[in-house]
């Protein structure tokens, strides 16, 4: 199975293609460019069975100063990618967000509730799992959340786990959210789970892949510091001591609910959190 990996070189995009191994054909944007119709035709030549679309403009708050940007490559680049992979008779993989939800129901989102974004990088996510869905003959869409990984995404230079890190080792205040709840969720996992549900060939539609069960920030970077071994103080802060530009969701977990039924697990965030430090070599 030909796999092309669109934005290879990012957070999600490295441990795919790792994963993927020979089967891998990795592209970044040097390569091609979502936005541009015309560059995605390369994919004509290569011929890959599936194409996974992991190029995401990420900067939720700059998103709400810069919409353009976002649609951009979240839609356009959905669609875009949607219509080549028909071109050429391949599976269209869109990677999607938490943050098409709006995190009142108060308890983790499957596959059949329905999006309700915040903001605007939600709501370009949702508009291009629209145009994935209504223009693509086959298609996933694969919902994700909080990503971390050893590539660190490129578009916010690095990833949550070390910001807390390398804070923590400036010896600076670490004040971290303790009223937001999501599913942290590790890069390598994902890729290993869609290695495993690719090669099923299960039936075409939405799918969460989140590592199990949820927490909020707060408890997410004591875990780091815990499974370190660290004694470093984390002070919990509510979200409106933060003043950011975007309306996040409260509670954006995720429940696998339509992998379950096909017999896949992902295991718990905490375990994967543990294999993390462990290949970053902080363990």
């Amino acid at each position: 199975m030909k796999v092309a990996i669109i934005g290879a070189n990012g957070q999600l995009g490295t441990d795919l293609a790792e994963v993927f191994g020979e089967e891998a054909i990795p592209l970044t944007h040097k390569d091609l460019d979502v936005t541009d119709f015309e560059s995605l035709k390369i994919l004509k030549e290569l011929k890959p069975e599936v194409i996974i679309n992991t190029a995401a403009y990420v900067r939720v708050d700059d998103a709400e100063l810069y919409p353009e940007k976002a649609f951009q490559v979240n839609t356009i680049g959905a669609l875009n990618v949607a219509r080549i992979a028909n071109e050429i008779d391949a599976v269209n993989v869109y990677i999607s967000t938490d943050y098409v939800f709006d995190g009142t129901k108060g308890e983790p989102y499957t596959e059949e509730d329905a999006p309700n974004p915040l903001n605007v990088y939600g709501l370009s996510k949702y508009a291009g799992e629209i145009f994935t869905r209504n223009y693509s003959k086959k298609y996933y869409i694969i919902r994700v959340a909080s990503l971390y990984g050893k590539a660190g995404a490129s578009g916010k230079g690095g990833n949550f786990v070390e910001f807390m890190i390398q804070k923590a080792k400036r010896g600076e205040e670490i004040r971290v959210v303790d009223n937001m709840f999501m599913s942290p969720t590790y890069t390598k996992d994902v890729a290993r789970m869609l290695k495993k549900f690719l090669e099923l060939k299960p039936r075409f539609g939405i799918y969460h892949v989140v590592n199990e069960g949820y927490c909020s920030w707060y408890e997410f970077t004591r875990a780091i510091f815990e499974i370190l071994g660290w004694d470093v103080e984390v002070k919990p802060i509510k979200s409106s001591e933060l003043r950011r530009l975007a309306k996040r969701p409260m509670f954006s977990a995720l429940k696998n609910e339509k992998l379950e039924k096909l017999g896949l697990r992902m295991r718990h965030w905490r375990e994967a959190l543990g294999e993390y430090l462990k290949e970053k070599g902080y363990l």
